[in-house]
């Protein structure tokens, strides 16, 4: 059997349940397919083959006498290069790292995966300490789309995004502080979640604050649920982390029916490319003929990009303090530090009060919806190692072209980008599903509906 790579981790546990493959058959499918796209993709920064198969080699041996630590045994993940995987370099795309470590202790999310079974194949590319919506760094280099290799596969959790798109493995760890889960899935035509802020524990924690959040990366919601089953069990190390809830993510009869839907084109303020929003006006238009009631409504707030601009920027600062030399940093990067430098107390603390009155207005907003529904991004991706498209305020650097995503960092929602459809270049486009907080189970439930209703045809890069 071939192409066994192209399988959900879903199908993956089926057929080693049943004995129809093993994890070491789908492990090798995995690496070769890996080693056929990233002298193009650049999406890797590290692949541990020897210790992948000696972990596939065990989970066989465990699904062989009927003992599997978990549904994911033997399934194949990739680790973002933000977060700690013992024995392997954790570089950040940055040369502000030192390689030799020591590099002794698992993130919270790498650590439940390891006793779950799963296999850590591989780490994915981030732009440097992951502080932008597109992937590239001095120390990684570009990383790119493979729909179109002169295209950005979006960020920081790009390598994860175009690693998947391109079959490398169905299952990634990405983190997300200003859409970095959510730009790349919607960029590459993979399914992304970021969940309710704590809900998966983190450790060390971010530079960047409570806007941050670690989630799944997969190919489809249903695997998404079941990554996170695994990744939110709980770690003493984040004293954010929510109260521990052992029920199961996996959605078990999804439907759209009788849903509350406040549709929102625009967030009252984005400008969003024709073709982009007819794909994603028809996905809701699929929506409402399955049975949800859609009622077409901003939240009403004015767009937060100052008040993010604020805190990130702030965050970058106090992440790379120690460094005094920053010739060798991004030069986008570099310039970012140099503008924390002028924030003061004062408008520091102004942002976090703008934050907690966003936060306010839409937990209000949402109890009369179930979910919020936007574009997952305004436009389709654009050329590989640009942080913006032309035209953009440079300022800003990526945040003009990412105004629905941002503000639910600040808000600490749960949101999802979904698959939608291709442009007629190819590129693929995402819908974004924002739910309530807390509710990342009504988030997962929908996006599984959503895919069942589009149907979308199945397509591969070439």
């Amino acid at each position: 059997m071939t192409e066994l790579n192209w399988f959900s981790a879903e199908e993956m546990a089926a057929g080693f349940r049943t004995g129809a493959f093993s994890p070491v058959e789908v492990l090798q499918d995995c690496l070769a397919q890996a080693a056929r796209w990233e002298g193009r993709l650049n999406a890797l920064t590290l692949t541990d083959a020897e210790g992948a198969l000696a972990q596939a080699t065990a989970s066989a041996a465990r699904w062989a006498a009927g003992v599997p630590l978990s549904p994911l045994d033997g399934v194949p993940v990739l680790i973002k290069d933000l977060l700690l995987t013992a024995g392997q370099p954790c570089l950040r795309g940055s040369w502000t790292v030192d390689a030799r470590g020591p590099w002794e202790q698992d993130a919270p999310a790498v650590a439940r995966l390891r006793a779950a079974g799963a296999v850590l194949m591989a780490r994915t590319a981030t732009p440097e300490i992951g502080w932008k919506g597109v992937t590239d760094s001095p120390r990684q280099g570009i990383t790119r789309n493979p729909w179109d290799i002169t295209k950005t596969p979006g960020g920081s959790s790009g390598g994860a995004s175009a690693a998947q798109a391109a079959g490398y493995a169905p299952l990634a760890l990405g983190t997300d502080g200003g859409g970095s889960i959510r730009i790349p899935a919607g960029f590459t035509g993979t399914y992304g979640l970021k969940p309710s802020f704590g809900r998966v524990p983190a450790w060390p924690l971010s530079p960047f604050g409570t806007v941050a959040h670690v989630g799944p990366m997969t190919r489809t919601a249903r695997d998404a649920a079941l990554l996170l089953d695994v990744i939110s069990r709980p770690d003493a190390r984040d004293w954010h982390a929510l109260p521990y809830d052992s029920a199961s993510h996996l959605p078990e009869h999804p439907s759209l029916k009788g849903l509350r839907i406040a549709f929102s084109p625009r967030l009252g303020h984005a400008t969003v490319d024709p073709e982009v929003a007819a794909l994603v006006r028809a996905a809701v238009g699929v929506m409402e003929a399955a049975g949800a009631i859609v009622t077409e409504t901003d939240p009403g707030f004015a767009d937060p990009v100052e008040c993010f601009r604020t805190l990130w920027w702030a965050g970058a600062g106090a992440a790379l303090a120690h460094v005094t030399d920053r010739s060798r940093l991004d030069a986008g990067l570099a310039r970012a530090l140099d503008e924390a430098e002028e924030i003061t107390l004062e408008t520091y603390l102004a942002a976090t009060r703008e934050r907690g009155a966003l936060g306010a207005q839409m937990r209000g907003f949402m109890l009369d919806y179930d979910l919020l529904v936007t574009p997952s991004l305004p436009i389709a991706a654009f050329a590989a190692g640009e942080l913006a498209p032309p035209g953009s305020d440079p300022r800003l650097a990526w945040l003009p072209w990412t105004p629905f995503s941002y503000p639910f960092n600040l808000t600490q929602q749960p949101a999802a980008s979904v698959p939608c459809g291709f442009t007629a270049a190819g590129l693929p486009v995402g819908v974004q599903l924002v739910g309530p907080m807390f509710a990342d189970r009504a988030v997962l439930a929908a996006s599984a509906a959503l895919e069942t209703v589009l149907a979308l045809p199945l397509r591969r890069p070439a």
